[in-house]
């Protein structure tokens, strides 16, 4: 009986350790993050805690669903490439349908909490967000464009702006500063995966822009945007959002940001795994230290 008890807990762990990697936590919790800044820079301020509460909440269901939901759609592609093919779907620890309707409950609890618990602007961008990633990145741009990478960055770019439209129930400047930087931010941040794994998106016939222009002109590319950071990136300061802290810290990260891009950009090895290390810390930190050097 011990023993079979046993089994029956390890078993019920892996299921949900394969429905957690569905919902790609890593990617969640930068999205918690510069949903939360949003908030912040909107409160000048910490944001009133019920409030917070659901709409992290809300933005992190939708940040999930859409995720799983990437992955059903995705799974024909997922099995054919040596990167994808071990996730829960294409390795058969989660059936396609079960997947769906995860991603369909996850999707779907998220609007609600938002439409009941926020204010509709911020419901209306949360589901914009999903629209653009499910509908126009996944199921339309993606297996026919490279500009997938960049369009598609619009549903990573809209958190800041639900979090601040969370709070005020209307738009700003502010906020447009914030989606900028996390727009500009994405591509690059992507490319230096693409460069790395650009024999399996070819496999699996998905016309990244290494595939379809080659790493030369994806490193260029790269460091075109990496270089657009830099001011992008201060902007919080000059617009009063931020003060001297944030200034100084925002400029070393992101020439630090640009050194490490040109360094790759001149190496002749495709694998720029910790660039693609730094970019997640550099907008982690960047975020991070716009909210704690906050201006009231």
């Amino acid at each position: 009986m011990a023993v079979r008890a046993l089994v029956k807990m390890v078993t019920l762990s892996g299921v949900i350790k394969d429905y957690l990697l569905l919902t790609k936590p890593g990617i969640v919790l930068l999205v918690l993050i510069t949903t939360l800044t949003g908030m912040y820079i909107a409160q000048k301020g910490f944001p009133p805690t019920e409030l917070a509460f659901w709409t992290l909440l809300g933005t992190g269901l939708a940040s999930a669903g859409s995720a799983v939901l990437n992955q059903y759609f995705d799974k024909d592609l997922d099995i054919l490439m040596e990167r994808t093919k071990t996730r829960p779907i294409p390795s058969g620890n989660v059936s396609p349908s079960s997947a769906f309707w995860f991603g369909v409950i996850l999707l779907s609890s998220s609007l609600l909490i938002m439409f009941f618990f926020t204010n509709p602007i911020a419901t209306f961008f949360t589901a914009l967000a999903s629209f653009f990633y499910i509908s126009v990145y996944t199921l339309t741009l993606k297996r026919k464009s490279p500009l997938a990478t960049e369009i598609g960055g619009i549903s990573g770019a809209l958190p800041p702006v639900i979090g601040y439209t969370a709070i005020t129930g209307s738009l700003g400047f502010e906020p447009l500063v914030l989606f900028l930087i996390m727009f500009i931010w994405q591509p690059p941040h992507f490319w230096v995966l693409a460069i790395k794994y650009a024999q399996d998106y070819e496999k699996a016939g998905i016309p990244t822009l290494p595939v379809v222009k080659g790493i030369k002109h994806t490193k260029l590319r790269t460091l075109l945007y990496t270089s657009a950071l830099l001011p992008m990136s201060i902007l919080p300061y000059f617009y009063q959002m931020a003060g001297e802290i944030y200034l100084l810290s925002a400029s070393v990260l992101s020439i630090l940001y640009l050194l490490l891009t040109l360094k790759f950009v001149f190496s002749k090895k495709p694998n720029g795994s910790f660039l693609f290390f730094y970019s997640v810390i550099y907008l982690a930190l960047l975020f991070t230290i716009m909210v704690l050097d906050l201006r009231r």
